[in-house]
């Protein structure tokens, strides 16, 4: 077991009351969690503070307490250490408790709005392929090596993630695939970490909610880089006019990647069809299996990934031509009747954007375009009249429909969409709150050679409704009116 004076390296002290020889059997964060041989971190949330609970832990046998301001009235008995920022010391206790598991490991953080998901999981399902052990923390699942830990968030707390890094390196790992998203960032849930490398993949609107503002939310990002260590190195997109700006103060040795512009890894986009794409990489030409421009970026980022994590080209090339969609991501299924369906999780304008933009793109003939979409509750406002815009300007036929509500009333959230439909459009836009019912609409209008988009839910699994998560998947919705079966579905 370790002591209090073990896991604190690295933290930024101010002050120290007590004996640091304690012996800690945990480090928790969350106050009905604490034990006897617990460490309480009071840290300042967004709902409460723990300060306020210092005294409640102390009472079940804690004995240690780290936070920015210590109690005006010392109990004996007790070590308290006052710190600059108790999330940030968090993160470094973390990692010292599991013995700082990402030295152990070639750990990448990918980060950016879209596409975190599709490269963090197709990298590791890569480096899998090459015949390595890895790792994967994901919105949609965390890996160690072949066994499969439910994700519940984007990025782990910092605790959870130290475990699931120690989990992966005593598994022989040797390699790690995170995505890294802006909250985690500014939370200090990685800090402590140590990176082999990051990659930017582009920055839209999104988050507004939490950040508040743009300039906000591009800060966040960059500090990721910004922490980076010369051993590291950062791959950008310099096709997003925000790409530079993320390596402006990086220590890392940084590699741009575009397909609009010359760079250190370019591809270039031949054949784009619902089957694959066919594309020049390098001055190579490769068919893969995933669909649109958005991927191409994906594809390339993976690639640059891999060869500076030292992968021999040609091997990286011949497993990057098999990799095969995301859960949720472009999943792609077709009815007896001639109906193509398509579910992805585009929540934000800049995805959705991107699919609908890629649809209309392949598709041919005189084949209609309905889109089925929502938005979230308890999120960024400002993006649903937005989104609602670029759906009913794309598609022929538009259908608004619920998200995850949350707390929200549905009808709220839908009378915000409403208004950013163009009053040329509104005739081709139908508002029906009830997902199912939208979707099973959108099933009963569509005729053969016309494409169904269900977009902003993807890989989930629920709806939540009321802070009460309800079975829903999108997928299966639409097997269910396409009266296909599950073993069906392509992608």
């Amino acid at each position: 077991m370790k002591t209090l004076k073990d896991i604190l390296y690295k933290c930024r002290l101010n002050r120290v009351i007590g004996d640091t020889s304690v012996e800690i059997g945990s480090i928790v964060f969350d106050s009905r969690k604490a034990e006897a041989d617990s460490v309480f971190v009071a840290v300042r949330g967004t709902l409460t503070d723990g300060h306020r609970y210092i005294g409640q832990v102390i009472s079940t046998g804690v004995r240690a307490v780290v936070c920015e301001e210590i109690p005006a009235e010392i109990q004996p008995g007790i070590c308290y250490i006052e710190v600059t920022d108790s999330s940030e010391a968090l993160g470094f206790m973390a990692s010292n408790f599991y013995d700082n598991p990402s030295q152990s490991l070639n750990l990448v953080g990918i980060t950016g709005t879209n596409g975190k998901t599709t490269t963090a999981t197709l990298l590791y399902r890569l480096f899998l392929g090459l015949g390595f052990k890895a790792g994967l923390l994901s919105t949609v699942r965390n890996m160690v090596n072949l066994k499969e830990i439910p994700a519940t968030h984007t990025t782990p707390d910092s605790v959870e993630l130290n475990r699931l890094l120690r989990a992966m390196a005593d598994e022989g790992c040797e390699y790690c695939f995170m995505e890294v998203s802006s909250h985690s960032i500014v939370q200090n849930r990685i800090a402590g970490l140590t990176f082999r490398g990051g990659v930017f993949t582009n920055l839209t609107h999104d988050h507004l909610d939490f950040h508040k503002t743009f300039e906000a939310y591009l800060a966040a990002k960059k500090r990721f880089f910004d922490t980076l260590s010369a051993k590291a190195f950062a791959i950008v997109n310099i096709d997003d006019r925000n790409g530079k700006v993320m390596v402006q103060n990086t220590k890392a040795t940084v590699k741009t990647l575009a397909v609009k512009s010359q760079s250190d890894f370019h591809c270039r986009i031949i054949e784009n069809h619902f089957d694959g794409l066919l594309l020049n990489i390098n001055g190579t030409e490769l068919w893969c299996r995933l669909v649109g421009t958005f991927n191409a970026y994906n594809l390339l980022s993976i690639y640059a990934a891999a060869l500076m994590l030292g992968v021999n080209r040609e091997e990286c090339l011949t497993i990057l031509s098999k990799l095969e969609s995301v859960d949720g991501r472009f999943e792609y299924l077709k009815s007896p009747d001639g109906v193509v369906g398509i579910v992805d999780y585009a929540h934000t304008p800049d995805a959705l954007s991107n699919v609908i933009g890629t649809i209309n793109n392949i598709r041919q003939g005189e084949g209609k375009l309905i889109t089925v979409v929502g938005a979230g509750g308890d999120r960024d406002k400002t993006k649903r009249p937005v989104m609602a815009k670029i759906a009913a300007e794309n598609s022929n036929l538009t259908i608004l429909t619920s998200d995850n509500p949350r707390s929200e009333n549905p009808e709220d959230i839908l009378n915000d969409m409403r208004t950013g439909i163009p009053v040329d459009r509104s005739r081709f836009c139908l508002v029906i709150s009830d997902r199912k019912e939208a979707i099973r609409t959108a099933c009963t209008m569509a005729q053969r050679g016309d494409i169904i988009l269900v977009a902003g839910k993807g890989h989930e699994t629920y709806q939540e409704i009321k802070g009460v998560k309800h079975h829903f998947d999108d997928r299966e919705v639409l097997r269910e009116y396409f009266g296909i079966s599950e073993s069906q579905i392509g992608k």
